[in-house]
């Protein structure tokens, strides 16, 4: 039973293939949504995440605010390492558990992992298969602006800070073009989807 890790850079579409592959019937894990349930309170992270930072990222409510959070460690790269080294272990052991959660529930279809930084975070062990979503930087920067709202040389200064495609494509076993059309596209992922039910077995 095949578990996928599905990756792309920012505006490649990744999020709009996991949508296709729900539609399709597959199980998803959304890793972003996983990554902040850690730092709930009560979660394996919270605690070292508020020691690391200060009680000023914490909100009346007991959470951990975002929107203060945010600003701290996307200014310095030093920072951010500092939390991804908190938040990336904690998120893929929750995502193991998922993940088995799942399979003992009698989840017999590849499951689906959808996860930005699966490379940059050590995660690729954890998969059968990695796919990577792929686009052109023009389109990129345009679907990026359109959806939102983000001006070009804000997309560059993200596209640079990123793991280039070209490192991508040695981990994954299949790409998955984002060049056309969403008709396009989804006849691609309906493919590869049906193409990875028969490896499942």
């Amino acid at each position: 039973m095949l578990t996928i890790g599905l990756t792309g850079g920012i505006g490649s579409g990744k999020s709009t293939v996991s949508k296709m592959l729900a539609e399709l019937g597959a199980p998803i894990l959304d890793a972003d949504k996983v990554a902040q349930s850690t730092y709930a309170p009560g979660a394996s992270a919270y605690n070292d995440v508020i020691a690391a930072f200060g009680r000023g990222i914490v909100a009346a409510d007991g959470t951990i605010d975002r929107t203060k959070l945010g600003p701290i460690v996307f200014a310095d790269p030093a920072q951010l390492a500092r939390l991804t080294s908190i938040v990336w272990p904690r998120t893929l052991d929750r995502l193991r558990e998922l993940v088995a959660e799942m399979r003992s529930n009698g989840q017999r279809q590849p499951i689906v992992v959808e996860a930005a930084i699966l490379i940059e975070a050590n995660w690729i062990p954890m998969f059968d298969e990695i796919w990577l979503v792929t686009a052109s930087r023009d389109r990129v920067i345009a679907r990026v602006e359109r959806d939102r709202g983000m001006k070009p040389e804000q997309t560059e200064a993200r596209i640079r800070a990123q793991l280039p495609d070209s490192e991508r494509i040695r981990h994954a076993k299949l790409m998955i073009r984002n060049e056309g059309s969403l008709d396009d596209l989804r006849g691609e992922v309906k493919r590869v989807w049906q193409e990875a039910l028969k490896r499942n077995g």
